[in-house]
């Protein structure tokens, strides 16, 4: 996990993305926000860039491939897998069947999107945080050898 990297948002609701843009200008980090419509563009980037991004929120109902599709793509890429991305969903409902179905797939979190703007800057604090704090694999400091 690059924690320098950019945080892929993966939204389809133009409305979600701007709130989202306007949090993240208000907290200090640095992270570029890359948004993408749906799972089919969200995964040609994962495969095509050389950027290890330091996040993945995804919604999991959106168009051509859905966030449950999407991570299965994602966790069965041998060279995605091992960049260690954290892998989570930020939805509008946590339907207990969405819930069992992502923590089956190895899914790192799921968060239900706050409709309070305070509450969901709080989320993505807690979010960016832990994950800030958290060690991988390829970005072990100080490793005893």
């Amino acid at each position: 996990m690059n924690k320098n990297g950019p945080i892929v948002i993966i939204e389809d609701d133009p409305d979600d993305q701007l709130i989202l843009t306007e949090i993240f200008a208000e907290l200090p980090y640095k992270n570029e926000l890359v948004f993408f419509d749906d799972g089919v563009q969200a995964l040609n980037y994962l495969i095509e860039t050389e950027v290890e991004p330091f996040l993945v929120l995804s919604d999991i109902n959106m168009p051509k491939l859905n966030g449950m599709e999407l991570r299965d793509k994602i966790h069965n890429n041998e060279d995605l897998r091992l960049k260690s991305i954290p892998y989570l969903f930020f939805t509008t409902s946590a339907e207990q069947k969405h819930v069992i179905d992502a923590y089956s797939r190895s899914i790192q979190g799921f968060f239900v999107k706050p409709s309070n703007y305070d509450k969901l800057k709080q989320v993505m604090v807690k979010i960016v945080e832990y994950w800030q704090d958290c060690e991988s694999p390829n970005y072990i400091k100080d490793v005893q050898q």
